[in-house]
């Protein structure tokens, strides 16, 4: 949850005007009190069944649990995936956070593009 918790304050960020979304098959009640500890305000959702991961195409990258990795996933106002990267698979690294300063600038980067 780190990197939900570092985004959220980082300003670079939120100067992008995206909108961050968490997003896990876990059900809400499995990590809700420890986002409310971290004081996490951002829509966090449950995806169960990975409905969602599997319509952007994240589940191309699922860990060997059958989970979706640490992907991200830029989506424009019609709902199409404009950007996605996956930094949780073994074939990228294996890493489940990413420095903010990183995610800006591909983020800014792909906004620019639009």
């Amino acid at each position: 949850m780190r990197q939900v918790v570092d985004l959220q304050k980082d300003k670079s960020f939120d100067a992008l005007g995206v909108e961050l979304l968490s997003i896990s098959p876990d059900p809400l009640s499995a990590w809700q009190g420890e986002a409310a500890q971290l004081g996490i305000t951002l829509p966090m959702l449950s995806d169960a069944g990975n409905r969602v991961a599997s319509a952007y195409g994240v589940m191309q990258w699922a860990m060997p649990t059958g989970e979706p990795g640490h992907t991200f996933v830029l989506v424009d106002r019609a709902g199409t995936a404009v950007w996605i990267h996956d930094y949780g698979a073994m074939e990228h690294g294996g890493l489940m956070y990413v420095p903010p300063a990183e995610l800006d600038l591909l983020i800014k980067q792909q906004l620019s593009k639009a």
